[in-house]
């Protein structure tokens, strides 16, 4: 077991290097550096709040799921972030590159992946035609984190599973 724990860190580390060191340019560093923060608190907040609170039958109730989802999936990420305190990958990998304000928590799951797929998987459910948009912004958003050498790969599917797996309990609670 611990020979493919071993193959598997070695492999999440190569696919990290290659998104963070090879794919850098100047558009989507500039690019990516505000997208991610679709993920952050303030964003995913405000727009399940404003949607639960402002929009119409059904997106309200859908608006709900949402903030229920955000809210109840970061139980399990903090619980995570205590059991595998993975230092972050910057910190980690001497060459990796980073932006400015960089985290300093742990970073297994990724937080920002966790809330944008809790936040627009109900959506996604609620109306599929939505997954032709909603779902390349979370992948975005988990890829951005990768790529300002704030995550492993393995941190955003964490999060996106978890995220995922969250909201579509919440979901199904409403059925």
């Amino acid at each position: 077991m611990s020979r493919f724990f071993l193959k598997f860190q070695k492999y999440d580390r190569n696919v990290f290097m290659w998104i963070n060191g090879r794919l850098h340019n100047r558009f989507m560093n500039f690019w990516l550096y505000y997208f991610t923060h679709l993920g952050g608190a303030t964003s995913s907040i405000a727009v399940s709040l404003l949607i639960w609170l402002l929009a119409p039958a059904p997106w309200s109730t859908t608006g709900l799921q949402a903030c229920i989802a955000l809210a109840v999936s970061h139980i399990p990420v903090a619980i995570a972030k205590k059991l595998y305190p993975r230092i972050r990958p910057y910190l980690a990998l001497p060459d990796t590159i980073t932006f400015r304000n960089p985290l300093t928590d742990h970073s297994f799951p990724s937080g920002h992946t966790t809330a944008i797929f809790s936040v627009t998987v109900p959506f996604m459910t609620t109306e599929p035609f939505l997954l032709l948009t909603l779902l390349p912004v979370a992948l975005i958003v988990g890829f951005s984190r990768i790529y300002l050498g704030l995550h492993y790969p393995s941190d955003v599917l964490a999060g996106a599973t978890i995220g995922t797996l969250v909201a579509l309990a919440t979901v199904a609670f409403w059925t």
